[in-house]
């Protein structure tokens, strides 16, 4: 089977990914990641979002991608991090970015902190 590399980018509702979680939260996507069978090949934790460059089997849309990956860490982050609930429902934004590999690299999303 071949896997297709793309960008996506996770956006989140306040500063949170910033906020001392971001070890918790890298361990928590690559977890969600490797269930579902996908291959995180960089990833950066930015104070209002998440870039991130992975490859999946062609069968899993972005769009479910990208809700799984938010829905398993607001969750489990939630439930480990009560404060979390005090300032918002959810983790994440609704929005996001889903792009291809033509335009974005590894490279690109591992430089995103300088930016």
């Amino acid at each position: 089977m071949r896997f297709s590399p793309f960008p996506v980018t996770l956006s989140s509702a306040n500063k949170v990914p910033a906020s001392g979680l971001e070890d918790e939260l890298k361990a928590l996507l690559q977890e969600k990641a490797m269930e579902m069978g996908l291959t995180i090949k960089a990833m950066e934790i930015m104070p209002d979002h998440v870039p991130v460059f992975l490859t999946a089997p062609p069968s899993l849309e972005p769009h479910y991608i990208v809700n799984q990956l938010k829905g398993y860490t607001s969750r489990i982050l939630g439930q480990e991090h009560k404060w979390l609930r005090s300032r918002l429902p959810t983790l994440w934004t609704r929005s996001s970015y889903i792009g291809s590999a033509g335009t974005v690299s590894a490279s690109t999303v591992e430089n995103q902190k300088g930016v």
